[in-house]
């Protein structure tokens, strides 16, 4: 079972206990300027301005990465994701952060490697300058309406079930929090499973289009219980 089982895990607020983005601009005291643009600029450029800023104060590359290193990852979720690895599950990262900012995370706390991909938001070093770039162009390229202009989950899940062969006939496990999660679990098959937080935004549009899901649904409330329901989806003791 578990080596026919790919699992797909949002980053923010999911995989890691906080959001990266938020993160940096706090620890890095960018607060003020992130609520003076907020209302000014999209998320992905708005990110890329203040990561410009921070370059003007001096900060470099290795500073953020720094920072990074701080943000909590749960020791039982670092545990499931080894143990998911080794028992030869496909482990993938679909968010709406950054690369850089995944990848950084990833290896201080040594899971990288458990990950055969990582689609996010795309990110370039420019003479010593952080820049990041969306994943999609434009809304346009990817023409749904209920995903942010720069990633469609939903666009992603379909390559990679596309990707997967009649014969290897895998399921998907789909894990996440936020609004931008509803759009891929409407991609998923009834053999699969997605795994919604409790008490937040991508639950909530669940309980509102319920006959819009195919997949098996599973609630999770925190890393603990992530890591607890995962593991038992895993070694299949849910039907």
């Amino acid at each position: 079972m578990a080596g026919k089982t790919v699992i797909i895990f949002d980053f923010d607020r999911t995989l890691i206990e906080d959001d990266s983005d938020r993160w940096v601009l706090t620890k890095m005291g960018l607060t003020e300027l992130f609520n003076q643009l907020r209302s000014t600029l999209p998320w992905n450029s708005l990110m890329d301005n203040l990561l410009e800023e921070l370059y003007i104060q001096g900060k470099t590359v290795d500073d953020i990465a720094e920072c990074l290193k701080g943000i909590p990852l749960h020791l039982d979720v670092i545990a499931v994701i080894k143990s998911a690895y080794a028992l030869g599950c496909d482990l993938k990262v679909v968010s709406d952060s950054n690369l850089f900012y995944i990848k950084t995370v990833l290896e201080h706390y040594g899971i990288y490697n458990c990950f055969s991909e990582i689609i996010s938001n795309s990110v370039v070093v420019d003479n010593g300058r952080l820049r990041i770039f969306p994943y999609h162009d434009t809304a346009a390229s990817h023409g749904c309406a209920l995903c942010p202009p720069n990633l469609c989950k939903g666009c992603v899940i379909k390559q990679i079930q596309a990707s997967i062969s009649e014969s290897e006939s895998k399921r998907l496990i789909y894990i996440g929090d936020g609004m931008n999660d509803f759009c891929p679990t409407l991609k998923l098959a009834a053999d699969d499973c997605v795994m919604p937080r409790k008490n937040f935004p991508f639950r909530g549009r669940i309980l509102k289009n319920p006959q819009l899901v195919k997949a098996k649904v599973y609630e999770w409330k925190d890393s603990e219980d992530l890591a607890r329901i995962l593991l038992n989806l895993i070694n299949g003791k849910f039907n």
